[in-house]
């Protein structure tokens, strides 16, 4: 940047030399000699702006895959509360766009700042030079227009901000809109979401050109002094040179150099607009990662020591909310190596009960300990890495089912891989696969079926061969085919380990060594499948005998249905 800043200066105080000894005494051996000058001034310029783009391009690249580490990783450290509180698609593409917009920042700074600051320097360097008292009557015009930019930074950052959030509403429709593509189009909502995407591109497509109107309003302000400045450097130069003989060569370098500072002024003035668009991008950034984890380890946490996995509530009050509690100091033991069944109407905790366990959440109050040890005073990755999760929905990312089954163990071997899926049958739908265990699962594993995931899913839970193990309605979305294989690969796994289970299906329910029956927030029966039936009039033998016809328990709804 220096380099082409002092050739670009360069080029214009050799213009005195060029008129003064080439025109004025005609000499042409120094014509020779200024035109050799002129063309390695250029080359020069030309070899220092190609290594100044390049090393420019890399600090911006190095930028973006840094934030993009950064940001990741600290997104990872977030609970699950953080994620319920922000869509996603949306939250991706806001990411993307002050990356980007930081990007322009440093490299707007690196280019303006430095590169137009040292050219323009250097420029009025060769001005003073010349003709110290027209540099002085030139930049006359630089306060006024300092001034009437000035007025445009703060409408600025509230656009921009405001163009950030529509952006990112366009990418996150048309993502959801990939995303459920199949319930889109089963309910002919194809219409409605182009009604809907149409109206924020169109938000979207105002404030853009609301922002560059405001960026182009300094164009003619600055245009015109510009202008005033160069007409009045002719005027006055051209009166001096006529009238009071002085230096034409002089004048002439004077004036290159005042049409060459032209620019790099120009876009010194503007910047600061510039500036503060890049800015919000910067502070939106980083309000994402001043975002702080809130299940984060205390600074005295120590690692858990797992012996039998027996697991404690112990008066646990639970709200998302202040004011509205989901649980209402429960207590519950599920006891080493057995299975804790939770039943009860929809809502009543059942879910949010095995997110405290593995510490999504925190409880209000009360307390969870396993073996003893209070879980909000040991590591959380030390918990996380004892519990095996299988949830209603398996998730499966991206890569192969190899790869996706060894998520629940790093490192592990194939044999050890292929070992757990044949306990979790999955084995032989995956060997049928035209890749087998190398086949690539696609986005969310849409390949699939939903039984042949939830088996993948059981066999990554499998490998991790964790002494505790939560089920959350694990077969409730599956037809009876596919339930059969999955249930016999749970029972593999519920095999000598503390299960906590939610569940509808009653051949899951019925064979726990506990059932706790949960109805908004608070334990109100609990004891094994026989006890529980013997209390005619209790919740658990009410919702048991409405579902008992096709073999599951039920909600709410259902029991209202039945009076």
């Amino acid at each position: 940047m220096v380099i082409v800043a002092g050739t670009t200066s360069y080029s214009a105080y050799i213009i005195k030399d060029v008129v003064n000894e080439v025109f004025d005494k005609k000499n042409l051996s120094m014509a020779w000699v200024v035109a050799a000058i002129i063309l390695g001034v250029f080359v020069i310029k030309g070899i220092a702006g190609f290594g100044q783009e390049v090393l420019l391009n890399r600090i911006g690249n190095n930028i973006i895959a840094r934030y993009q580490s950064r940001v990741y990783s600290h997104m990872l450290r977030l609970g699950i509360g953080f994620y319920n509180d922000n869509r996603s698609a949306y939250l991706v593409s806001q990411i993307g766009q002050n990356i980007a917009g930081i990007k322009n920042l440093l490299n707007t700074m690196i280019t303006v700042v430095a590169r137009d600051f040292l050219t323009l320097v250097g420029l009025i360097c060769v001005m003073i030079w010349q003709d110290p008292a027209m540099t002085i009557g030139s930049l006359v015009v630089l306060p006024p227009a300092a001034y009437v930019i000035s007025r445009y930074v703060k409408r600025m950052k509230k656009l921009s901000r405001q163009e950030v959030d529509l952006n990112a509403r366009v990418n996150s429709a048309m993502v959801e809109s990939a995303q459920g593509i199949a319930v889109l189009k089963a309910f002919t909502m194809e219409q409605q979401m182009q009604v809907k995407v149409d109206a924020l591109v169109r938000s979207a497509e105002k404030q853009a050109n609301t922002i560059a109107l405001v960026n182009a309003r300094t164009r003619p302000l600055t245009e015109t002094l510009g202008g005033i400045a160069i007409a009045g450097s002719v005027a006055f130069g051209g009166w001096r040179v006529i009238e009071l003989g002085a230096n034409q060569g002089a004048l002439l370098s004077f004036l290159v150099a005042a049409m060459l500072a032209y620019d790099p002024a120009r876009r010194l003035a503007s910047f600061r607009v510039q500036f503060e668009k890049s800015l919000v991008n910067a502070r939106m950034l980083y309000e994402l990662l001043d975002t702080k984890p809130r299940q984060s380890d205390l600074p005295d946490a120590r690692d858990i020591e797992v012996t039998q996995a027996d697991i404690v509530l112990d008066k646990v009050a639970f709200s998302y909310k202040p004011g509205e509690n989901i649980l209402d100091s429960i207590s519950i033991h599920a006891k080493a190596g057995k299975t804790t069944a939770l039943v009860g109407p929809s809502g009543g905790g059942k879910t949010t009960i095995i997110n405290l366990i593995q510490r999504f959440y925190d409880p209000v109050s009360g307390s969870i300990t396993v073996d003893g040890q209070d879980i909000a005073r040991i590591t959380v990755a030390s918990l996380r890495n004892n519990i095996a999760y299988v949830s209603q929905q398996p998730v499966l990312f991206e890569g192969t089912v190899r790869e996706n089954i060894a998520f629940g163990r790093p490192g592990a071997s194939d044999a050890e891989i292929e070992e757990a899926a044949r306990l979790a049958q999955a084995h032989d739908f995956i060997t049928a696969l035209p890749g087998g265990y190398d086949t690539a699962v696609g986005e969310m594993g849409a390949n699939f079926s939903g039984g042949q995931r939830q088996r993948l899913s059981i066999a990554r839970a499998i490998l991790r061969n964790a002494p505790i193990l939560l089920l959350d309605e694990a077969t409730s979305a599956l037809d009876n085919e596919s339930e059969k294989l999955v249930q016999k690969a749970l029972d593999t796994l519920m095999q000598g380990r503390t299960t906590l289970v939610v569940a509808h299906r009653l051949s899951t329910i019925r064979n726990a060594d506990l059932i706790v029956v949960i109805d908004k927030g608070q334990v109100v029966e609990h004891g094994t499948h026989g006890t529980l039936m013997r209390k005619r009039n209790g919740l658990y033998s009410r919702l048991h005998n409405i579902g008992a016809d096709d073999g599951e328990m039920i909600d709410d709804t259902r029991m209202e249905a039945h009076g």
